[in-house]
């Protein structure tokens, strides 16, 4: 196989699984937003960063352990894949038990009150008694690719998905559960994605035992040091939500949580895109930089990058042409498509800086550059603090909606300065 089949035998499947992830928020507000208007759209848009909290912890472990089995000989593969399954199910227990006490308050930080507060605790209620599977599937899917399952990680969210929006039908458009219907179909969609994971885990004979503590301590590091960086990359959005959220419900109300509601959801996909194509070619970015093959790590990375310039490309145009239309998907008041069709105009313009942010930081802990990609997953939402701590009070609403693609083109800027900084190193010492 060239290796331009190779990549592509890669990245394809991850980047349809990637955008499948964010179509499940997708669905959940198609059908809340058709059945509830406005106020389900802001309260799921609300509450839904507590969700990809769970989502983003079993990706960061699980790209974590997965960059790992990739790094090591045969037998440490075993007791990588041993204790990235222990932390999975750790951290996800941690979170159902921390997170289940500080629910109202929480929500409360977010912005929710009234009404938004309590059907976003319908939906939370209900996501944390499904945590583990959440984490499990999320988690499980970057081993599968590592192990050279790429399609059937795949197929495993796209089972998963459909299983979701089936779901969702049911449970809120004929049964009338709300939010709660809404959380109960993803959870559910997530443990069909879970329990296929096992099976393949099962067919390949990769079964689990308990690794000594000893064992525990010294690699369950490793795999947490790779992790933070896909759990920011995955995460960091969320942030950015939290805090456009806010800034929206300060300056603009509820209409403009609204609003926001869709541009997040539409844009939320495109950068899961972008993310699929740096965690898709991670398995062999991490394969060559193991083996000391430096060539074939730099043709992998360009490809990585043409990729996502491509990908990013193609969704301005799409988006750029159907933005007056593309509040109407998610049943918003007309106000509020008008909004969005503006809007959008505005968060398109930053997609090709963040493909390269996104497949910089993908290639940084495919070769265990953790500190250089800590600080291009966390860049961005510092930036956007600071922006909206002063833009919106010179040009109000507007500065709102410029903060976030500004924050995004001075983290490529970053980006490529990290870029240029890691090749000259590396060039040094070669020589």
């Amino acid at each position: 196989m060239n290796r331009k089949a190779e990549f592509f035998s890669f990245v394809i499947p991850s980047v349809l699984a990637f955008a499948l992830s964010g179509v499940y928020a997708v669905v959940d507000g198609f059908f809340i937003g058709n059945t509830m208007g406005d106020a389900g759209l802001a309260a799921i848009n609300i509450a839904w960063p507590v969700t990809a909290l769970l989502q983003a912890a079993g990706t960061g472990i699980g790209m974590g352990g997965a960059v790992q089995y990739s790094l090591h000989l045969n037998q440490e593969k075993k007791s990588f894949f041993n204790i990235t399954v222990i932390l999975l199910f750790g951290f996800g227990l941690l979170l159902m038990v921390l997170l289940f006490p500080v629910l109202t308050p929480l929500l409360t930080l977010l912005g929710a009150e009234g009404e938004l507060l309590s059907m976003g605790l319908d939906y939370l209620h209900i996501i944390l008694l499904g945590c583990l599977f959440q984490v499990f599937s999320t988690g499980f899917l970057p081993l599968i690719r590592n192990m050279g399952g790429s399609m059937t990680a795949m197929i495993a969210m796209i089972s998963g998905f459909l299983t979701n929006i089936a779901l969702d039908f049911l449970f809120i458009r004929v049964f009338l559960w709300g939010l709660g219907g809404a959380a109960a179909a993803t959870v559910i969609g997530q443990a069909v994605t879970m329990i296929l994971a096992v099976c393949y885990f099962s067919k390949k004979r990769v079964s689990f035992s308990f690794p000594s503590f000893q064992l525990l301590r010294e690699r369950a590091k490793p795999v947490l040091l790779v992790g933070l960086s896909p759990f920011g990359l995955t995460f960091s959005p969320n942030i950015i939500l939290i805090l456009m959220n806010k800034a929206a419900m300060i300056y603009g109300g509820q209409d403009a949580v609204s609003c926001y509601a869709v541009v997040a959801y539409i844009t939320m996909i495109v950068l899961l895109l972008l993310q699929g194509v740096g965690d898709g070619s991670q398995p062999l970015i991490s394969r060559c930089y193991g083996n000391g093959d430096s060539k074939q790590f730099s043709q992998f990375r360009h490809l990585a990058y043409v990729t996502g310039l491509i990908l990013a490309l193609l969704c301005m145009f799409l988006l750029f042409f159907l933005r007056e239309s593309a509040a109407e998907l998610f049943g918003a008041s007309s106000e509020v498509r008008k909004d969005v069709a503006g809007v959008l105009l505005i968060f398109i313009a930053a997609f090709c800086f963040q493909a390269f942010v996104r497949v910089t930081i993908s290639s940084f802990y495919a070769a265990e550059k953790n500190l250089s990609a800590y600080i291009l997953v966390y860049a961005e939402p510092c930036l956007l603090l600071l922006a909206l701590l002063t833009l919106p009070k010179f040009c109000d609403m507007t500065g709102v909606w410029i903060a976030s693609p500004l924050s995004q083109i001075l983290t490529a800027f970053i980006a490529i300065y990290l870029f240029c900084r890691n090749e000259k190193k590396e060039k040094s010492m070669s020589e």
